[in-house]
């Protein structure tokens, strides 16, 4: 349709449908101001979400798992001889142990010099691909499983040592120079009356001059690690030997017994400890900031002509108190917070001693406003952990069927995973359909009203140009009859 400017009438007809249409759009102006303000509160609720999630997976990382109360100090009197590290012991060990032989790779090497350049293909050309196998001895110090190769028309000596080396349990050298190729055992140990490494296909000994076993002149068998533990002499495959609990790592040969002993590790389990309290603090604040946030109803969302006509710092001043108290008095997160606390300050029943929180010297501010943040007395929770880590662990992970049994930490996840839920139920996560969500249905029954606004002011302003367009005609239609009238009186 052809718009009308106002040259029969002198009138500005686009500024006056301008003006006719500002007054008409106030509507759709709140609709999307409501939208923005939706949008914000479904942006809040996520963050407080993500804040909840960063709680709950350190809680299982850290104050959730046994291991982080089990780190040990070892002290041991030959630590070149001897280390040692605590796997799942959850009490302090000691004692005396020896080296008596390490465990050592069997290995075995051809029988023949060799003339191979490492760089020209093994095969000659329209030679058929040929398969060889490799057994060696596993981690657990018996033969392991039978490991397949297939020469190929491309493989050169370089190549196939390095499929070995990435297929098989023994590690291949060849030396160009002496002509001597090596296999050898990448555990150690000894396999009691069998070879250590088997190796199965003619091209090993037509080609690479090798045996079929280590037991032979070519090859030297492995051997096992020897120890005298607390007086007992026990034989393993592996210079890595776990007992009750702890890990030695046998590094060589000693005159006589190395002692050693263990103490918890007071410092790294106070980290654990000191890291949940300051999260868990920094989440308390957090919900409390918003749910207590000051809600200026006079600040609503700018719209774009709003922006327009404000500067930068003026747009940030205004959304500052626009965007506050999206999240006031919400019933989910005071809920939440309350619960936080009962789960925190309620004693853990069934267990004795370590049972809650006040007893390894953490315990409430003063400051009620606070929202219930904790506070950690150093001294007294040192004391706790090296009295005894595993009660401390037991105080924040025990089972139990009922809530007042459980560890403290086992009912804040519990009361975080409730939460986080209810939350996702209204706000969606950032890959959610919002056909999925309360707040999601409400920002599509928002998109669809708008879209209706929309199409109603667009048939208003098409309305308003037609009528102005009618009237230009007329006055035109007018202006062209007195014209002629004129013309016709003064002839």
């Amino acid at each position: 349709m052809v718009r009308v400017s106002g040259l029969a009438s002198g009138m500005d007809i686009d500024e006056i449908v301008k003006s006719m249409m500002q007054a008409e759009r106030v509507p759709l102006d709140k609709l999307n101001q409501k939208k923005t303000y939706t949008e914000w509160q479904r942006d809040d609720y996520r963050a407080i979400n993500s804040s909840l999630l960063e709680l709950d997976t350190l809680i299982r990382d850290g104050i959730g798992k046994q291991a982080s109360f089990i780190k040990k100090t070892v002290s041991v009197s030959d630590p070149n001889a001897l280390s040692i590290k605590n796997i799942n012991s959850t009490s302090d060990f000691s004692g005396t142990m020896e080296v008596k032989n390490l465990a050592v790779s069997a290995m075995m090497k051809n029988s023949e010099k060799l003339s191979i350049d490492p760089a020209v293909k093994l095969l000659a050309d329209g030679a058929a691909a040929q398969e060889i196998s490799i057994q060696a001895i596993d981690k657990n110090g018996v033969l392991g499983e039978n490991k397949k190769i297939t020469i190929t028309a491309d493989d050169t000596l370089n190549s196939l040592i390095t499929k070995i080396n990435s297929n098989t349990d023994v590690t291949a050298f060849y030396d160009q120079q002496s002509g001597q190729l090596s296999f050898t055992a990448k555990n150690t140990g000894d396999i009691a009356d069998g070879a250590e490494i088997k190796l199965t296909g003619d091209f090993f000994a037509n080609t690479l001059k090798m045996d079929a076993d280590n037991q032979t002149a070519n090859g030297t068998a492995g051997v096992n690690a020897t120890v005298v533990y607390n007086g007992l002499e026990i034989s393993r495959s592996s210079n890595v030997i776990n007992l009750n609990g702890a890990e030695f790592t046998l590094k060589a040969k000693t005159d006589g017994p190395v002692t050693f002993s263990s103490t918890a590790d007071v410092d790294a389990i106070l980290d654990t400890v000191t890291q949940f309290v300051s999260k868990y603090n920094e989440l308390i604040a957090k919900i409390k900031d918003k749910t207590s946030e000051t809600k200026y109803r006079d600040f609503a969302p700018l719209t774009a002509e709003q922006k327009k006509e404000m500067s930068e710092d003026e747009i940030k001043l205004w959304e500052e108190k626009a965007k506050s108290g999206t999240l006031k008095n919400d019933s989910t997160l005071s809920n939440l917070l309350t619960t936080m606390r009962s789960s925190l300050y309620t004693s853990v029943s069934g267990i004795s001693g370590t049972n809650a929180l006040s007893k390894i010297g953490i315990t409430t501010t003063s400051n009620y406003l606070e929202g219930g943040k904790l506070t950690i007395d150093e001294d007294k929770l040192r004391a706790a952990i090296s009295e005894d880590p595993n009660a401390v662990y037991q105080l924040f992970m025990a089972n139990g069927t009922e809530k007042g049994e459980m560890g403290l930490a086992r009912r804040l996840r519990s009361d975080l995973d409730g939460a986080m839920k209810a939350i996702t139920e209204k706000a969606g996560k950032a890959s959610s359909v919002n056909n999925t969500f309360t707040i999601g249905k409400q920002l599509n029954g928002l998109d669809t009203s708008i879209s209706a606004f929309e199409d109603r002011l667009a048939k208003l302003e098409t309305r308003y140009y037609s009528q102005f367009t009618a009237m230009e005609q007329a006055i035109q239609k007018a202006n062209s009859q007195s014209t002629s009238l004129s013309s016709y009186f003064s002839s």
